[in-house]
């Protein structure tokens, strides 16, 4: 009984030390994927809008985007959401288009906040929070201004005014 127990005991630590060994290997050699920064092009995504359509990044190659990134549990989102459509508003006849991606939402506060606000612009789903961790989302709100020709002119890791948007948004069409 004694060799039985040994045989069992040796074969389970070979296992331990096997997917130990494994686990440790997977951490450090997989290729960290690359947070984008400025003057980088946004990682591409497909993603819903709430009324089920699907939109890709690659939609909007060629033209001003803003990608802002909210939730309705996050109060700097919400004031800065209609900052967003007042310059949404005065720009979209010169190409420029917004998107705002909420994080894992349920579809009911989400579209109570779209309709209460009045927006008009892209409102996108990121149901399992993929794009948020593709773009490297540390706090919120976060805002991602890219130029038409697709690289990323500025990163906003914070609330802003009208003012500071609009300011931004005039960068994009700068050549």
């Amino acid at each position: 009984m004694g060799t039985a127990r040994k045989k069992v005991q040796v074969v389970i630590l070979i296992l331990v030390l096997l997917i130990g060994g494994f686990a440790i290997g997977q951490t450090l050699f997989k290729e960290k994927s690359k947070v984008p920064g400025v003057g980088d092009q946004p990682p591409g995504f497909s993603l819903f809008d709430l009324k089920g359509e699907v939109h890709s990044l690659a939609d909007y190659k060629g033209k001003p985007l803003v990608i802002t990134f909210w939730g309705t549990f996050c109060p700097p989102c919400i004031r800065e959401l209609p900052e967003f459509q007042r310059q949404y508003d005065k720009w979209k006849s010169e190409g420029l288009e917004v998107l705002a991606i909420n994080l894992s939402e349920a579809d009911l506060p989400v579209q109570n906040y779209v309709q209460r606000l009045s927006l008009n612009f892209t409102v996108l789903r990121d149901v399992n929070r993929k794009v948020e961790r593709m773009y490297g989302l540390r706090s919120y709100p976060t805002t991602f201004f890219v130029k038409p020709d697709g690289n990323i002119a500025e990163i906003v890791v914070a609330e802003m005014s009208e003012e500071q948007i609009q300011k931004r948004v005039e960068k994009l069409f700068e050549p």
